[in-house]
């Protein structure tokens, strides 16, 4: 391949990248979009949230820990919605201002009208590990 082929094949793919929408993350996490969180609660699912932002250390280290859990334990996928909220794009957003939500790096569980949980930038496997669990119970 020359490199007037590779640079034209990866902006392109770049291009594609940024022009479509990333509904779904890696690991079947939403992406927040208006509306979302209140459609699932409203179908009576379980909801767990994480309010992230890209550069954000402990956002990462949060990430790393739910998707080990999540690959130790299928039942999480099973019971729970997962949505991560940008706190770049979020922040000041009512999906953040409603619940009070202090900063990124902040996961909750919801069901129904009431938050069953919350842990504010812990990124111990037991304390997220007990938050996944907690939404487990409520989803089955």
């Amino acid at each position: 391949m020359n490199r007037r082929h590779f640079l034209a094949t990866t902006a392109g793919a770049a291009l594609t990248a940024v022009m479509l929408p990333a509904t779904a993350r890696a690991g079947g996490t939403l992406d927040y979009s208006p509306g979302l969180i209140q459609k699932h609660l409203a179908d009576g699912k379980t909801v767990f949230v994480d309010y992230a932002a890209s550069w954000c250390g402990t956002c990462a280290r949060q990430e790393r820990v739910i998707n080990a859990l999540r690959s130790e334990n299928p039942a999480y996928d099973q019971a729970l919605v997962f949505v991560r909220v940008d706190w770049d794009d979020y922040s000041s957003h009512e999906v953040t201002k409603s619940r009070k939500i202090p900063r990124r790096s902040t996961l909750i569980v919801l069901k129904g009208d009431q938050e069953l949980g919350r842990v504010v930038a812990g990124t111990s496997e037991k304390q997220i590990k007990s938050l996944l669990d907690v939404g487990l119970q409520a989803g089955s």
